[in-house]
Protein backbone atom coordinates (compact mmCIF):
# COMPACT_ATOMS: atom_id res chain seq x y z
CA UNK A 1 0.00 0.00 0.00
CA UNK A 2 2.75 2.33 0.37
CA UNK A 3 4.54 1.38 -2.57
CA UNK A 4 1.51 2.63 -3.85
CA UNK A 5 0.73 6.21 -2.56
CA UNK A 6 4.17 6.60 -3.17
CA UNK A 7 3.94 6.18 -6.81
CA UNK A 8 1.05 8.31 -7.23
CA UNK A 9 2.61 10.90 -5.19
CA UNK A 10 5.62 10.63 -7.51
CA UNK A 11 3.34 10.79 -10.83
CA UNK A 12 1.47 13.82 -9.23
CA UNK A 13 4.46 15.82 -8.80
CA UNK A 14 5.93 14.87 -12.29
CA UNK A 15 2.64 15.65 -14.08
CA UNK A 16 2.37 19.27 -12.05
CA UNK A 17 5.97 20.12 -13.07
CA UNK A 18 5.71 18.95 -16.65
CA UNK A 19 2.52 21.33 -16.66
CA UNK A 20 3.88 24.07 -14.85
CA UNK A 21 6.65 24.04 -17.63
CA UNK A 22 4.14 24.20 -20.17
CA UNK A 23 4.30 27.71 -21.45
CA UNK A 24 1.47 29.86 -23.72
CA UNK A 25 2.15 30.49 -27.19
CA UNK A 26 0.78 33.90 -27.40
CA UNK A 27 3.18 34.97 -24.85
CA UNK A 28 6.19 33.15 -26.34
CA UNK A 29 5.70 34.43 -29.50
CA UNK A 30 5.38 37.89 -28.15
CA UNK A 31 8.47 37.80 -26.10
CA UNK A 32 10.69 37.04 -29.38
CA UNK A 33 10.58 40.75 -29.71
CA UNK A 34 12.71 41.16 -26.41
CA UNK A 35 16.30 40.72 -25.52
CA UNK A 36 17.18 37.91 -24.00
CA UNK A 37 17.95 39.57 -20.58
CA UNK A 38 14.59 40.94 -19.86
CA UNK A 39 12.64 38.37 -21.34
CA UNK A 40 11.58 36.45 -18.59
CA UNK A 41 10.55 39.82 -16.13
CA UNK A 42 8.19 40.97 -19.10
CA UNK A 43 4.52 41.83 -18.73
CA UNK A 44 2.60 40.63 -22.06
CA UNK A 45 -0.43 41.91 -23.05
CA UNK A 46 -2.61 41.11 -25.64
CA UNK A 47 -4.83 44.14 -27.30
CA UNK A 48 -8.41 43.67 -28.30
CA UNK A 49 -10.51 45.45 -31.18
CA UNK A 50 -11.09 48.61 -28.91
CA UNK A 51 -7.87 49.68 -28.39
CA UNK A 52 -7.75 48.09 -24.51
CA UNK A 53 -5.50 45.42 -23.71
CA UNK A 54 -6.20 42.01 -21.56
CA UNK A 55 -2.70 41.02 -19.22
CA UNK A 56 -1.14 37.77 -20.37
CA UNK A 57 1.33 37.17 -18.14
CA UNK A 58 2.42 40.24 -15.40
CA UNK A 59 5.93 40.55 -15.55
CA UNK A 60 8.55 42.21 -12.74
CA UNK A 61 10.61 44.83 -15.17
CA UNK A 62 9.21 47.65 -16.83
CA UNK A 63 9.06 45.47 -20.34
CA UNK A 64 5.80 45.39 -22.10
CA UNK A 65 5.21 42.49 -25.13
CA UNK A 66 2.64 42.35 -27.48
CA UNK A 67 1.56 41.34 -30.83
CA UNK A 68 0.68 43.21 -34.04
CA UNK A 69 0.86 40.12 -36.73
CA UNK A 70 -1.94 40.76 -38.98
CA UNK A 71 -2.85 44.38 -37.80
CA UNK A 72 -4.04 46.64 -40.38
CA UNK A 73 -0.80 48.21 -41.60
CA UNK A 74 1.45 45.39 -39.91
CA UNK A 75 3.99 42.84 -41.65
CA UNK A 76 2.12 39.22 -41.22
CA UNK A 77 4.65 38.59 -38.27
CA UNK A 78 5.12 41.84 -36.26
CA UNK A 79 5.78 41.66 -32.51
CA UNK A 80 7.29 44.76 -30.35
CA UNK A 81 8.21 45.34 -26.87
CA UNK A 82 8.37 48.67 -24.92
CA UNK A 83 8.11 50.82 -21.31
CA UNK A 84 5.25 49.71 -19.72
CA UNK A 85 4.83 53.76 -19.85
CA UNK A 86 4.00 53.91 -23.51
CA UNK A 87 0.77 51.69 -23.53
CA UNK A 88 -1.19 54.78 -24.39
CA UNK A 89 0.95 55.68 -27.48
CA UNK A 90 0.67 51.72 -28.33
CA UNK A 91 -3.13 52.15 -28.31
CA UNK A 92 -2.77 55.72 -30.01
CA UNK A 93 -0.84 54.21 -32.91
CA UNK A 94 -3.11 50.78 -33.37
CA UNK A 95 -6.36 53.35 -33.38
CA UNK A 96 -4.73 55.05 -36.44
CA UNK A 97 -3.54 52.20 -38.37
CA UNK A 98 -7.11 50.95 -38.11
CA UNK A 99 -7.75 53.43 -40.09
CA UNK A 100 -5.95 50.78 -42.82
CA UNK A 101 -4.67 53.54 -45.05
CA UNK A 102 -0.89 54.25 -44.97
CA UNK A 103 -1.37 57.65 -46.37
CA UNK A 104 -5.01 58.53 -44.51
CA UNK A 105 -2.97 57.13 -40.91
CA UNK A 106 -0.34 59.44 -41.64
CA UNK A 107 -2.80 61.95 -41.72
CA UNK A 108 -4.17 61.49 -39.00
CA UNK A 109 -0.76 60.96 -37.09
CA UNK A 110 -0.13 64.45 -37.82
CA UNK A 111 -3.02 66.53 -37.43
CA UNK A 112 -2.41 64.79 -33.54
CA UNK A 113 1.02 66.39 -33.86
CA UNK A 114 -0.33 69.43 -34.94
CA UNK A 115 -3.28 69.66 -32.20
CA UNK A 116 -1.42 68.54 -29.61
CA UNK A 117 -3.41 65.43 -29.07
CA UNK A 118 -0.90 63.17 -30.21
CA UNK A 119 0.96 60.69 -26.75
CA UNK A 120 3.91 61.04 -25.93
CA UNK A 121 6.57 58.20 -25.74
CA UNK A 122 8.61 57.71 -22.69
CA UNK A 123 11.95 59.70 -23.21
CA UNK A 124 14.51 57.50 -23.75
CA UNK A 125 12.44 54.05 -23.51
CA UNK A 126 13.57 51.14 -26.49
CA UNK A 127 11.21 49.74 -28.70
CA UNK A 128 11.98 46.44 -29.75
CA UNK A 129 10.47 45.32 -32.99
CA UNK A 130 10.70 42.07 -34.76
CA UNK A 131 8.59 41.61 -38.05
CA UNK A 132 8.26 39.91 -41.17
CA UNK A 133 6.48 37.32 -43.48
CA UNK A 134 7.27 35.14 -41.34
CA UNK A 135 9.11 34.34 -38.12
CA UNK A 136 12.00 32.99 -39.82
CA UNK A 137 12.22 35.95 -42.08
CA UNK A 138 11.66 38.67 -39.36
CA UNK A 139 13.59 41.52 -39.19
CA UNK A 140 14.51 42.95 -35.80
CA UNK A 141 14.78 46.72 -35.26
CA UNK A 142 15.33 48.68 -32.40
CA UNK A 143 14.71 52.68 -31.56
CA UNK A 144 15.20 54.88 -28.71
CA UNK A 145 12.39 57.67 -28.14
CA UNK A 146 13.50 60.99 -27.54
CA UNK A 147 10.35 63.08 -27.70
CA UNK A 148 10.81 66.42 -28.88
CA UNK A 149 14.44 66.04 -29.39
CA UNK A 150 16.35 67.88 -31.95
CA UNK A 151 19.74 67.34 -33.97
CA UNK A 152 21.00 70.64 -31.99
CA UNK A 153 20.04 69.53 -29.08
CA UNK A 154 21.63 66.03 -29.05
CA UNK A 155 24.42 66.70 -31.13
CA UNK A 156 23.48 64.36 -33.78
CA UNK A 157 22.59 64.50 -37.28
CA UNK A 158 18.64 64.38 -38.65
CA UNK A 159 19.31 62.08 -41.09
CA UNK A 160 20.89 58.65 -42.23
CA UNK A 161 23.76 60.02 -44.60
CA UNK A 162 26.49 60.28 -42.27
CA UNK A 163 26.47 56.49 -41.33
CA UNK A 164 26.01 57.77 -37.60
CA UNK A 165 23.11 56.99 -34.92
CA UNK A 166 20.29 59.68 -36.28
CA UNK A 167 17.62 61.66 -35.06
CA UNK A 168 14.30 60.26 -37.60
CA UNK A 169 11.06 62.75 -36.90
CA UNK A 170 13.56 65.21 -35.20
CA UNK A 171 11.12 68.23 -33.03
CA UNK A 172 7.92 66.18 -33.04
CA UNK A 173 6.63 63.86 -30.71
CA UNK A 174 8.12 61.02 -32.38
CA UNK A 175 11.41 61.71 -32.54
CA UNK A 176 13.67 58.46 -32.29
CA UNK A 177 17.22 57.84 -32.45
CA UNK A 178 18.26 55.50 -35.42
CA UNK A 179 21.17 53.14 -35.58
CA UNK A 180 22.83 52.19 -39.13
CA UNK A 181 22.34 49.19 -40.14
CA UNK A 182 18.73 48.52 -38.81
Amino acid sequence: MKRIAMFILGVLVLSTAALAQETDPAVDKALLAAPANLREAATVVKWKPDFTYDTLKKGTNRLVCYDRSGFPEQQPFSVECTSIANLDRVAQNLKFESIGDKVKTAAALDAAEKDGTRVKPEYGSVWYHMGGADKDHARTHVTIAVPGATAQQLGLPDNNKAGTVWIMNAGTSTAHLMTPGE
